[in-house]
């Protein structure tokens, strides 16, 4: 028996569901005359190129399309298989005889991007001087690999991806015709990881078909194809933007014990967010896209969803989680850095509101060291030079007082980028603050904003954002905590 994409692909143009922009056009062109010497159809896989390359190439020869059906002036040939320069010159030395039954001898070029550039070249003087017998019909996932003197000299026609909602009701026909007996939401599952390929969609539809002979639910494909629900999927961005790394804790280690693949698991996250996109989500988005190119997924899944400063809201259905595993993730960072609160508490918020400007009790923590430094000469070997100063200092008073009174001011007045400051490391040299972002996106958004600070403080200190972190090592603490599970991770800033 035949797959249900071959069963179900279209013969005439008028069949070709989702692509009417260019079905329509190809019809008009086919009853006036008018039909160009070459074609060059773009687009994602499975939207219907070849189909209709096929269909055209049996139109404008009046022959009758059936799948298994061989004329002598239909060739096809695959360009993935045939890249070099010898097979398109032997296609050009036999272009020039005439066609045995119909009035074009047509050639379908598949994954035309695929052929090497003597062969393009070799393609192009033909289709510069074409025989009036024949027609290229060329087709192509990736369009910026064709040389723009080819797609000067062909018509150009771009596929689209089906709408979701065109799918839904080519797919539930298709079911009924065949007994699929399928709940409307298992189908809209199959829509959404079909993707708007018809051949994709078809196939899945195939695949879950044999699932069971009662009805198919939603359950069902998501345990048959290894997917998050969705609602796992909602609680953990509802957790994330909440703040409740507890939750957010708890179900991806669900998942990931459940044997759903990280990939997986960021790909249903990108998906729901472009469904329903939120401010809160964006730096979000960026780093679940980096998942699924990374060398240890799980890892990058982690960090992406629990920033190493984050602090667990322990909430009631909460209750029953390990106490070891709370006092883990509570462990955030090391007494090596200098990480600051989450967010200002109300009386340093109160207390920052009444400095306009940094005062001078900011900055006089360095003069007090180099008047000390002055008074002392005898303790110092004076032809040495002064020591550096360490990699991670611990914040003063007076250093946290300055870096609330920016994380204050930036809240009021640079909300943008107010997120990005509280979940920043900082260290405060001389006459100069050092930002560590975390990661590039934070540094991008920072830095766009560093003037306006500038400004704010008035020019006394210059800032340097950078796009690491120092808190390496509350970072493995917390993969540790989900791969391990439930140790309580020391560390000791001495070591």
């Amino acid at each position: 028996m035949k797959a249900l994409y071959r069963r179900y692909r279209p013969k005439t143009l008028g069949e070709v569901i989702g692509q009417e922009q260019i079905t329509s056009v190809l019809e008009k062109s086919i009853q006036n005359g008018k039909i160009a010497h070459a074609y060059l159809f773009i687009g994602p896989r499975g939207t219907g190129k070849t189909s209709v390359a096929r269909i055209l190439a049996h139109e404008v020869n009046n022959f009758k399309y059936e799948l298994e059906d061989d004329y002598l002036d239909i060739i096809e040939i695959d360009a993935a298989s045939n890249t070099g320069v010898d097979n398109i010159r032997d296609l050009r030395e036999k272009a020039i005889i005439a066609p045995t039954k119909g009035k074009y001898k047509v050639y379908i070029i598949d994954e035309v991007h695929m052929l090497s550039k003597s062969a393009f070249n070799a393609l192009l003087k033909t289709l510069e001087e074409p025989p009036e017998h024949v027609i290229f019909i060329m087709a192509t996932t990736d369009a910026y690999k064709v040389p723009v003197t080819i797609t000067s000299r062909s018509q150009t026609f771009t596929f689209k991806l089906a709408n979701p909602s065109v799918m839904f009701d080519h797919l539930k026909k298709i079911a009924q015709k065949e007994q699929i007996n399928i709940t409307d939401e298992a189908l809209k599952i199959v829509v959404k990881r079909g993707g708007g390929s018809f051949r994709d969609s078809l196939s899945l539809l195939d695949q879950i078909s044999t699932l069971s002979d009662d009805k198919i639910d939603a359950d069902l494909i998501t345990k048959a194809l290894g997917l998050p629900q969705t609602e796992v999927i909602t609680s953990i961005l509802n957790g994330y933007a909440a703040g409740d790394v507890m939750r957010v804790r708890d179900q991806l280690k669900n998942l990931l014990e459940a044997g759903i693949k990280p990939e997986t698991i960021a790909e249903n996250l990108i998906n729901e967010i472009m469904t329903n996109p939120q401010p809160i989500h964006l730096d979000l988005l960026d780093n679940l896209l980096d998942v699924s190119r990374s060398s240890y997924p799980e890892a990058k899944l982690l960090l992406a969803l629990i920033p190493h400063g984050a602090t667990p809201i322990v909430q009631p259905n909460h209750a029953t989680a390990p106490a070891a595993a709370t006092a883990s993730m509570q462990i955030a960072t090391p007494k090596t850095t200098a990480k600051t609160i989450d967010a200002p508490t109300p009386k340093a918020k109160a207390t920052a509101k009444t400095i306009d400007a940094p005062t001078p009790k900011a900055k006089a923590t360095v003069e007090p060291k180099t008047e000390t430094t002055e008074q002392e000469p005898a303790k110092d070997n004076t032809s040495q030079p002064a020591p550096a100063p360490t990699a991670t200092p611990e914040p003063s008073a007076d250093d946290a007082e300055l870096w609330n009174s920016i994380l204050v001011y930036t809240h009021d007045n640079i909300p943008g980028i107010n997120k990005y400051l509280e979940e920043s490391d900082y260290v405060l040299e001389e006459d100069k603050i050092v930002i560590y972002a975390k990661r590039k996106f934070n540094k991008d958004q920072i830095t766009k904003k560093v003037p306006m600070i500038a400004d704010f403080l008035h020019g006394k200190y210059t800032i340097e954002v950078n796009a690491d972190t120092l808190a390496k090592d509350a970072e493995m603490a917390a993969i540790a905590e989900l791969m391990g599970g439930g140790e309580e991770v020391q560390i000791d800033a001495d070591e």
